[in-house]
């Protein structure tokens, strides 16, 4: 059987565990986890203007690099003087061109709620996250059974760490519990890499109420931002749209200049 993106990449982190293990232990890790200021992204989502999560992404296994000498110095002040919501910094290597000193550098030039985007799959990752300087973490159903997502999602909570449990279809609906913040469609299959924007459509009556619910992946278009906000969605993970161009803090800006503008929210 040939392996899919997503078992790949899951089987690249599992490796990788075996090896921060080794170099520090969980105990020594939970000696470097800090308590810096309580920044929520839920909150920060449900009081913006436009509630758009910005990401620092340099490539990606679909389209490979999008902006391959990207750096956080250049780009993160940039997503914060426009005004994003919150920033999301993937921090995987082998597959999309981060790494940890990528949020831990981004820690030290914004405010703004931060989210380490990777794929968890093991609690260690979680302290890894605090102690870099995160404010949320991405739990993604389809690596993960219900009862893990339980696990780690009510760990994120006792770290002070808020969850954003991404969704790609109907059977993973169960993977929902009380401990995550915010829910995410993502738009983009895992599998194949393919996109489809009603994967969201299709998904937003069937979501809780009472969490905070996003679309993620595809988005290009102030339009598209507001047919899906009509469809129940109150904030939008957007990262290529920005990432492609040549000043991705000024791609953003423009974006929710225009969205404003034209009295989409």
């Amino acid at each position: 059987m040939i392996m899919d993106i997503l078992d790949k990449i899951i089987a690249q982190k599992r490796i990788e565990l075996r090896h921060y293990r080794e170099a520090i232990s969980l105990e020594e890790l939970e000696s470097r986890v800090f308590h810096h200021p309580k920044r929520s992204l839920k909150e920060s989502l449900l009081k913006a203007d436009v509630p758009i999560i910005a990401e620092f992404k340099r490539k990606s296994p679909s389209k490979g690099f999008i902006n391959e000498y990207a750096k956080i110095s250049d780009i993160i002040p940039g997503y914060t003087r426009a005004g994003a919501a919150g920033i999301s910094v993937l921090t995987d290597e082998k597959f999309f061109g981060g790494s940890i000193s990528d949020l831990k550098q981004a820690r030290e030039l914004t405010d703004v709620p931060l989210l380490r985007k990777d794929f968890t799959i093991d609690e260690y990752q979680l302290y890894v996250a605090k102690a870099i300087g995160a404010d949320a973490v991405l739990l993604i159903a389809a690596a993960l059974t219900p009862g893990q997502t339980l696990n780690l999602a009510r760990k994120s909570g006792e770290l002070n760490l808020e969850v954003l449990l991404e969704l790609h279809d109907e059977s993973e609906l169960d993977h929902i519990n009380e401990y995550v913040d915010i829910v995410g469609i993502n738009n983009r299959n895992l599998k194949t890499f393919s996109v489809d924007l009603e994967a969201s459509i299709r998904l937003a009556g069937r979501l809780p109420k009472e969490f905070v619910r996003i679309s993620e992946s595809g988005i290009s278009r102030p339009e598209t931002v507001v047919q899906l906000k009509q469809a129940g969605f109150q904030g939008f993970l957007m990262g290529e749209n920005f990432m492609k161009t040549d000043d991705p803090g000024k791609a953003l800006e423009e974006f929710i200049g225009q969205s404003k503008n034209r009295d989409l929210f």
